[in-house]
This record gives C-alpha cells, sequence and structure tokens, in this order.
C-alpha cells in the first residue's frame, strides 16, 4: 500500500513540509507532560481514523515507557481508572477539540474549565497547540492515504 503523495519526495511538499515538521517540534518540546501529549495525540487521531498517527504516537509512546493497558484504555478513558485527572481533562478537551462539528459549539465552558483548574496557562497554551496540530497532521494523512505499521520510534523527532 503506497500513499496518493509522497510528502517527503515531493518538491513542492517539502517546502512547506518543513516548516509543517518544524512547528510539530516545537509543540512536542512546549510544557506539557509527554505522557499526556502523546495520549493526546492518541486520541485525536483515533478520533479522526489516523491510522498512520496511531500506529506512531502508540510507538512513541511505548518507547518513551508508557504501559500498553493505559494505550489500549486511551479510546475509552472515561471508564478507565489508570488516567489521571489532568489527563482526563486533558483528553476530554482533546476530545471536544476535534469533534467541533459534533459538539456545535467546540470545547464547552465546563471542559475548558476543569482543564485550567489542573494546568497553568503555559501548559493549557500547548494543550491547545497540540490538539490544533495534531488534527491538521491528521488530515494531511487521511487525504494522501499515508500507511500504517513501519513507523520506527522517534523517526520525525
Amino acid at each position: 500500500m503506497n500513499a496518493r503523495l509522497d510528502y517527503f519526495t515531493n518538491p513542492v511538499a517539502g517546502k512547506a513540509l518543513k516548516y509543517f515538521m518544524a512547528c510539530g517540534r516545537e509543540v512536542k518540546d512546549l510544557p506539557l507532560p509527554a505522557a499526556t501529549q502523546e495520549l493526546v495525540a492518541l486520541r485525536v487521531s483515533q478520533i479522526n481514523g489516523c491510522a498512520a498517527c496511531i500506529d506512531m504516537h502508540t510507538k512513541d509512546a511505548v518507547a518513551a515507557g508508557e504501559s500498553a493497558v493505559r494505550l489500549n484504555l486511551v479510546v475509552a478513558w472515561r471508564e478507565a481508572t489508570v488516567f489521571t485527572e489532568a489527563e482526563r481533562a486533558a483528553l476530554a478537551l482533546a476530545e471536544q477539540g476535534t469533534r467541533t462539528a459534533d459538539a456545535g459549539t467546540g470545547v464547552d465552558d465546563e471542559t475548558w474549565a476543569r482543564a485550567a483548574e489542573l494546568y497553568d496557562e503555559e501548559q493549557l497554551t500547548a494543550l491547545v497547540m497540540l490538539v490544533s496540530f495534531m488534527n491538521a497532521v491528521n488530515r494531511l494523512n487521511i487525504i494522501t492515504q499515508r500507511p500504517a505499521g513501519d513507523y520506527e520510534p522517534g523517526q520525525f523527532h
């Protein structure tokens, strides 16, 4: 299976992609716990059905020491007892920030307030940037049908 476009060899895509990838590295360096970043990236990718990003963030999370139990339960985080209150708030914000068409209003005030209780302004900014970035990356991969399975942990960092 091949992607419709290969962003890494296409010169037109390459011009924009170098900035896009740099943005991704900057987002990763923002002050949000690494485990939270991977859980949020994974959940956004699950919602959007981005196999390439699910592959990437699952493998990166495992390489960083995340447990299989927590990764398997991200899809049903509300019923799982393995996530902290802060992680649960981040996952809720990520879901509402991803399902903007479903929610009609985007992130509701209650979800925002809960996240703001558990994260400082810098971390909250990082969370918003991560959710937005992941939604963009998901769309790039979904539109071009980028295949999943061959990602190596840390490949794009």
